[in-house]
């Protein structure tokens, strides 16, 4: 990780480039954490929800509703929630005010910390619910297939926002590299362009000198009258 300017990234302004920027570590993780979510949003969806005996759909997890609910809850934040810090990672080097920077990263290890708990719980609860789910509950094992691949990529999630977590951790430990920014960007202002100086290299000007002799008393002298000697 650059730690050459503010909270990881480089000077305000600073062009991006598009293929470093997608072999960073944090923006692999953002793809994988973003594939995760979508596979278990998916997977309740689609298949995560059965009608046996009656005309009503229950949930494969024990026909706990909650269980399905929850996970296609956590599934699809954590897709909205990938999306956003993924456009949020792509332009934080051309946000020009500090403090904007430090409230961008404390969100992201806020929410990060905070999905992979949920995450978390997620694995748990749908594991337990799936461990008290009876064959007779799913003929021909309608649903199971969705019922693992939930279980198996909330726990691959768990991973992947881990990961995030640390990574914004690590750029706000980096802090700020105060010597590139200025006031203006301190107080979240667009940098004023100063007016140019006199000082040497400053630009071609013409230097003269403080005091100047009147004009036409070099060579206006009084004669002097020298008395000739015979």
């Amino acid at each position: 990780m650059d730690g050459g300017g503010s909270f990881g990234a480089g000077r305000t302004g600073s062009t991006i480039d598009p293929i470093t920027f997608a072999k960073q570590p944090q923006t692999i993780l953002r793809v994988l954490s973003w594939i995760f979510s979508l596979v278990v949003f998916a997977s309740i969806v689609n298949e995560g929800y059965v009608n046996v005996g009656s005309e009503y759909l229950h949930c494969v997890f024990n026909k706990n509703a909650d269980a399905c609910n929850y996970a296609v809850f956590v599934g699809l934040v954590g897709l909205l929630a990938c999306s956003f810090f993924f456009l949020l990672d792509y332009k934080f080097s051309s946000i020009s005010s500090v403090k904007d920077r430090k409230k961008a990263v404390l969100l992201e290890i806020g929410f990060s910390g905070f999905w992979t708990f949920l995450y978390f719980v997620s694995f748990c609860f749908l594991a337990n619910q799936w461990s008290r789910t009876t064959p007779d509950e799913l003929p021909l094992n309608q649903g199971a297939d969705a019922a693992r691949a939930a279980i198996a990529f909330s726990f691959f999630s768990i991973i992947t926002w881990a990961g995030l977590t640390v990574r914004a951790v690590q750029k706000y430990l980096l802090g700020t590299d105060m010597t590139l920014f200025t006031s203006e960007h301190m107080d979240g202002g667009a940098p004023t362009q100063p007016y140019p100086s006199n000082s040497p290299g400053g630009g071609n000007t013409e230097t003269t000198d403080a005091y100047q002799n009147p004009p036409f008393t070099e060579n206006n002298a009084a004669p002097t009258y020298q008395v000739p000697i015979y």
